[in-house]
């Protein structure tokens, strides 16, 4: 119709292009009819015995499609990613693994119930996880265990945004797969670069600060990091189970303890005092009484 070279002899010159109204196409047989609506057109079809089925989408339907926006789909991959982040940076809140799990939940449950992500999609990514996980709290360093959890986790992520069957992956293009790589990838990353960023200000420079623990706990201020019980006998007298050079046993309330004499050589069954408690060890001296 707009091939300036085309000629239709009783229509069109050739260097002309074509242009014609609905009655014009009908005249010159082009089309054949003109309809308002859908009966129409199956009156000018010529079916008489038909039903008309309307698809009208529910509001899960609405919600589903909504959620399975590409924006928001990298928006849950970022919640995923910062809700372990923080939460291995203050393990035990629980709020971030909460959120963590609700990405995971908002990402997965529209495209499975669509039929994008498969169950041993999802499987992929859990066992990402897990192995991750195990390199964190189990293998000390960084190697083959944390690498290949990375790596499961952005495929079982990246498989879930592409239209394939089972394994059939023949009808997925490769601009689909690069593009939906490049959403997963982009996504953990700014999410993690942000967490590392921001995780600092947001939880102790805001009212989530409460959640991050600040304190110093300082030695001066009573904190120390063995048993404090001992503590309690500095000032009683003790009698020495064993020879003290300096160090030794010593006897207080029928209990036995370790102890290190104040001033060197300490015989057997001599009375001394518990002067100090420091580092998890009692400091005695003979005692005067």
């Amino acid at each position: 119709m707009v091939d300036p070279d085309c000629y239709i002899e009783g229509v069109i010159d050739s260097g002309k292009v074509l242009s014609l109204t609905a009655e014009e196409a009908i005249k010159f047989g082009f089309c054949e009819g003109q309809a308002e609506n859908i009966p129409e057109v199956l009156q000018i079809t010529g079916f008489k015995n038909y039903k008309i089925i309307e698809y009208k989408p529910t509001v899960l339907d609405k919600l589903i499609g909504y959620l399975m926006n590409p924006v928001l789909q990298g928006l849950f991959i970022m919640l995923i990613v910062a809700g372990i982040y923080f939460e291995l940076q203050s393990p035990g809140i629980g709020l971030p693994l909460i959120a963590a799990i609700c990405g995971a939940l908002l990402y997965f449950a529209p495209l499975y119930l669509e039929g994008l992500a498969e169950y041993w999609e999802i499987l992929v990514f859990v066992a990402g996880l897990i192995l991750l996980g195990i390199e964190i709290f189990a293998i000390p360093g960084f190697g083959v265990t944390g690498i290949t959890g990375i790596v499961l986790v952005v495929a079982g992520l990246t498989l879930s945004l592409i239209n394939n069957v089972n394994f059939n992956f023949e009808g997925v293009s490769f601009e689909i797969a690069f593009k939906s790589l490049c959403i997963v990838v982009v996504s953990m990353l700014v999410s993690f670069l942000l967490s590392i960023y921001l995780g600092k200000k947001l939880l102790t420079e805001s009212k989530l600060s409460f959640l991050v623990l600040n304190t110093t706990q300082d030695k001066k201020n009573g904190y120390i990091g063995v048993e404090s019980g001992p503590g309690l006998l500095v000032g009683k007298t003790a009698i020495t189970a064993t020879v003290l050079r300096p160090s030794g046993k010593i006897i207080i309330d029928s209990e036995m303890y370790d102890a290190t004499s104040m001033e060197g050589y300490i015989g057997k069954d001599e009375n001394v005092d518990v002067i100090k408690y420091e580092t998890g060890q009692l400091y005695v001296r003979k005692s005067n009484r």
